[in-house]
């Protein structure tokens, strides 16, 4: 078997894409965490990618936000090149870690963050705070909350300024199945009222919950599309299959 490049985007119309990659290379020492990375993303759409730890998606998330500067390439969002403190302002980001803080209040944490964004008012912080089934909880300490509640809380301050394009690093990492399905749904009516979002994931079985699949390893875009034509770029059925043998053919070409 061959190894497959990255397929275009199908649905790009012709407009401005909403995130850019340009070469993007980062490297840490002799390691190279993300090895000359381009790609166009159209607006309004969910991309997975996907990847087993330590495939490079967190460094190049930080790369496309501007939280990392690369090592070469460049990263643009919403036609500006990265970093930029005014796109930044228009990025949702939600974090492995969470960044929540345990002794502040739902409420507390919310409104932080949406100041931290420039959002005036309520309003933001209410629809949020609801989005995540939390309107409840708005005066509880977010230390007492339990993990899935405090993964709610997360994608809430993540989503307080309602931002355009919005990054989702291992957003569904430890939490149950029905807690997953939901946060699939919020992300679904994002995209679907014209957001553009990213979610990073080493877990397979989300992967046809996307529009498009970006498969990552090693620092390398080893495969891009639906999930029907990456499993058919490597001949299976089976989406774990189909990394396997597209990462196998990556590393005899070494």
């Amino acid at each position: 078997m061959t190894v497959h490049a990255p397929v275009e985007d199908p649905t790009a119309t012709g407009g401005a894409p909403a995130i850019r990659a340009e070469g993007l290379v980062k490297t840490f020492g002799p390691i190279r965490a993300v090895d000359g990375v381009s790609f166009d993303l159209a607006p309004g759409r969910i991309y997975g990618l996907l990847g087993p730890n330590g495939s490079g998606k967190t460094t190049l998330i930080r790369l496309l936000t501007g939280m990392a500067r690369p090592t070469a390439g460049h990263a643009e969002v919403l036609e500006t090149r990265m970093p930029s403190r005014e796109v930044l302002a228009r990025i949702g980001y939600m974090t492995q870690a969470g960044g929540i803080y345990p002794t502040l209040t739902v409420g507390e944490n919310a409104r932080f963050f949406a100041a931290a964004y420039g959002v005036r008012g309520n309003e933001g912080v209410d629809d949020a705070l609801r989005l995540v089934d939390l309107a409840d909880r708005t005066d509880t300490i977010a230390g007492t909350l339990s993990g899935g509640q405090l993964r709610r809380l997360s994608l809430a301050c993540a989503l307080v300024h309602q931002p355009p394009v919005i990054f989702l690093d291992e957003p569904t990492v430890g939490i149950d199945p029905l807690l997953r399905a939901e946060f699939w749904s919020h992300f679904r009516d994002l995209a679907g009222s014209g957001a553009t979002i990213i979610v990073s994931s080493h877990v397979m079985d989300e992967a046809d919950r996307c529009d498009e699949l970006l498969f990552i390893r090693t620092g390398k875009v080893i495969a891009r599309g639906s999930g029907a034509e990456v499993r058919a770029q490597a001949g299976t059925g089976n989406l774990e299959e189909a990394f396997l043998r597209l990462g196998a053919d990556v590393e005899a070409t070494r």
